[in-house]
């Protein structure tokens, strides 16, 4: 990929049109809902736009993503975070190591997604927090056959030992919350 592709990559993932869909500020809210939480990691941070949004809020944040030039980018927006790269089969962290664990569009990307629950209940403290696309055809987002159904996903964090599986409707996008 050329610079300018990638850096165009960046200003779409990144778009305000975007960010507005994702409604971070709301998903933000919703991961530290209830709780007290001093610490998040965002598996699949992307350009880091959520571990931007968590970062004034609890004092550590650490992003992993397969992609270095994502890393590199991230690093830039958000200089108080620490990320690396790493994958969500294998996490990179510590069990009991933050206090959420958050996956934002993760989950339908894994071939093996009892495998990544199960990785980020081993990291949580408290709640794990899964950001997916709603199960309906659309414009925006992956195809339909890439989309996960709210029981395919609540059947694979009870699988991957959760007690308690919240399903939270947004206005364009579908958040769980698994009680760890």
């Amino acid at each position: 990929m050329s610079k300018k592709q990638f850096q165009s990559g960046i200003e779409r993932l990144r778009s305000p049109k975007r960010l507005e869909r994702l409604e971070v500020k709301r998903v933000v809210e919703l991961c530290l809902e209830g709780i007290s939480a001093n610490s998040v990691l965002d598996v699949g941070t992307g350009t880091g736009v959520f571990a931007e949004a968590f970062m004034p809020l609890v004092g550590k944040v650490v992003g992993i993503d397969t992609n270095p030039e994502m890393i590199e980018v991230a690093e830039e927006y958000v200089p108080t975070a620490k990320f690396q790269q790493g994958v969500a089969e294998s996490i990179p962290a510590g069990g009991g190591e933050f206090d959420v664990v958050f996956l934002g569009h993760v989950l339908h990307e894994s071939d093996t997604p009892i495998t990544v629950l199960h990785e980020a209940k081993r990291c949580a403290k408290t709640r794990v927090v899964v950001l997916e696309w709603p199960y309906q055809d659309e414009k925006m987002g992956p195809s339909l056959e890439e989309r996960m159904k709210p029981d395919e996903v609540s059947e694979f964090a009870q699988k991957a030992g959760f007690q308690n599986v919240e399903i939270i409707s947004l206005s364009h996008m579908m958040l769980y919350r698994l009680t760890v």
